[in-house]
Parts: C-alpha cells; structure tokens; sequence
C-alpha cells in the first residue's frame, strides 16, 4: 500500500483581531526549544504570517487524519505562546499588509517578483503519495491532470481576499498562479522529459531554483513520492485526510493505467486551466468542468465521478467506505468557502468568522455551534 504524507499551511492571527500577525520565527523558536535542538515537523514559509507543518509517511488514513489533528494542536499551543492563534484558511479574510522572512532566497524571490511575491499569503495543502520510481511518477503525473481540479473544488478555502468577498471558492488559487510556473501543465510522456523541462526553466533565470516549479502535480525533490499541490489548506483535519485520501485512490488509478498502457487524456492545457478557474469560482455551489467530457456538469456529479474513477483502488486500500463517507459529508456541510461564507452571513463579521475558524481548526467542526 502506498504511503501519504501531508504538508498543511496555517495562517498566523492575532487571538483579538483576527489579523495575521507576523510571529513565524517566534514559533519555530518556540517549536526548536521544546524539541531540545532536535526536528520537529514545522517550518516557516515565505510570509512571516504563515507556520507550515509536514507528517510522516502514514498507510492509514485515519492514523492521517490523527496526526494532522495533532500538529494542529501543538501549532496552536506553540503560536499561543508567542502571542498568536493558528487556523487553517487559504487566504486571510481581513486586510493583510506583506510581512516577507528573512533569508536570501526570500529576498530575491522579493526583488524578481515584486507585487506578486508581496501578495501571496496563501496556504496550501500538498500531498505526498509515494511511487516507486520516477518513469512511474510521471507516468501519474500525466494521468491525474484532469481530476486535480475536483480536488481543488473539494478543498476551497479561500473566498475573502483583503477584507471583501473575492467571488471565488478558492480565491488562493487565482493569486497562487500568478507565479510563472504554477498551474495545469503538460503531458511529459517520460521522466526524462519531466526532468529536462524543470532543467529549461531554471534555465531560463525566471525561477529560483527547483523549488520554485509550481506545477499542480510535481515529482517531490526530497522524497520518492508524486507531490499534488492543487488543494487550498481544509478548514477540517478530516477534509484533509479525505483529499488525501482520494489522492493515493488517483495515483493508485493512474500508475495502473500506465502499467497496462493506458494512454493519458490529451487535455490541453488551456482547457485544464479553464478547469481550474471553474473550480476555483465554484467550489461545490455551482457546476464544474467534467474530467471525462470537459464540458459543465454539477459539482455533486463530477465528485463521485471521481469516486468512481477510483473506486477499485479505494477498495483495495480498505478506503472505499471512508471516502464515501467523507463526500457525503462534505457536500452535505459544504467546504470551508461556504461554512466560511455562511458564518459572515450569520454573523455580518470578518472578524468573528476568523474567531469561529480558529476553533474549528483546533477543535473540528463540532466547536461550531
């Protein structure tokens, strides 16, 4: 069975307010004494508003979700002592100014990008699902490519953008793509073709380093896993662990299809891109670009296709019932765009639905009355 880990950002608040608060490095001090100068899971990102946690390699989905759930808890006990709150959004409702770390790559990732590096206070979720060797990575890479906008859709988070609602489910991903190389990209067809590409581009002086090759779907630089990097950060661990959940089922799906042949969709990346628009407007509430067809269809009907595009690797990995589950829900209670948009509503505050957010992110959706 394949092993998945998970990368989740968190934003940075001030426990009054509600506004990010730059206290990255206070944290991770605070995480580095606690461990005794020893590892610990947490690292900071380019804004100072942002904490970033990773988990070990898990099997089991549940043991996922658990452990999530608990770095959540030791982010938020760290961050409390610094003076801050954590809670799991993909773009902070209220107004932020930038707040970019210190270190050399940050700096000229500041002065080559301008306004663009400035604005991105966004927080991801990346998915790390291992594959065993890099001619089968790529071989997955080129298969998933239609349905990671599903799973952005399944995860958006992000629908306030400097104090307005943005319009969008996952406004994080309209403002993440302004990097050069992020988004839907190509069919590679091999790993050697993959691995050129990445050389070309930093090749080409545009990007830092390969660090900086924000495909929606890369080939991990330190571990022997396909990293899907689509999703917003879920407002619930067990959003998480359900996007992690349906991303081995696609990996699963797809190293078969191109061990038995299976040629890839021939996409083009233009309509991936129009996808991923769709899904990032909608979210759940509207209808999204079906994988199969790339034509409008209701979100509920293109999430269980994905459901049943996977369903043989879900039952095999025991995770058939789990996942089916965790959809149910999710489109039952909505993703975090719409609990999010529905505590405004109820409220008429940013600021209280910031507060809300920051319980549910320590204590699940049942913290939320």
């Amino acid at each position: 069975m394949r092993t998945v880990g998970v990368e989740e950002e968190l934003l940075l608040v001030d426990p009054r307010t509600g506004e990010p608060r730059a206290l990255s490095t206070a944290v991770l001090a605070i995480a580095a004494k606690e461990s005794r100068g020893g590892t610990h899971a947490f690292t900071k990102e380019l804004q100072g508003q942002q904490l970033e946690f990773a988990t070990h390699p898990q099997t089991g989905m549940k043991e996922l979700a658990a452990e999530i759930e608990r770095w959540r808890a030791v982010a938020a006990r760290h961050a409390a002592e610094a003076g801050a709150a954590v809670v799991a959004l993909a773009t902070s409702p209220l107004p932020a100014g930038p707040a970019v770390n210190e270190g050399k790559r940050y700096r000229w990732m500041q002065e080559h990008y301008g306004l663009t590096a400035l604005e991105q206070l966004t927080c991801g979720c990346h998915v790390h699902v291992s594959v065993e060797s890099d001619e089968e990575g790529v071989g997955v890479l080129d298969r998933i490519r239609p349905w990671l906008s599903v799973l952005l859709a399944l995860s958006a988070n992000s629908p306030f953008w400097q104090g307005h609602d943005s319009g969008y489910s996952s406004y994080r991903n309209r403002v993440w793509g302004r990097w050069p190389s992020a988004g839907p990209v190509e069919l590679f067809g091999s790993a050697r073709h993959y691995h050129q590409l990445v050389r070309d581009l930093i090749g080409t002086g545009v990007l830092h380093d390969e660090g900086m090759i924000y495909f929606d779907a890369r080939l991990s630089r330190n571990y022997p896993t396909v990293e899907v990097r689509a999703p917003d950060v879920c407002l619930d661990a067990s959003t998480t662990a359900l996007v992690a959940t349906l991303t081995r089922g696609l990996v699963d799906t797809a190293a078969r299809q191109w061990r038995e042949g299976e040629p890839p969709a021939r996409h083009g990346v233009g309509l991936l891109r129009a996808a991923a628009w769709r899904a990032s407007r909608s979210g759940l509430d509207d209808v999204l670009i079906h994988p199969h067809t790339m034509r409008p269809a209701p979100a509920e009907r293109v999430v269980h296709a994905l459901l049943s595009h996977i369903e043989r690797a879900l039952d095999e990995n025991g995770d058939l019932a789990y996942a089916r589950q965790g959809i149910a829900e999710l489109l039952s209670g909505g993703n975090g765009a719409r609990v999010q948009r529905r505590l405004l509503h109820r409220t008429g505050s940013l600021r209280d639905v910031v507060a809300a957010c920051v319980r549910r992110t320590q204590e699940g959706p049942y913290a939320m009355p």
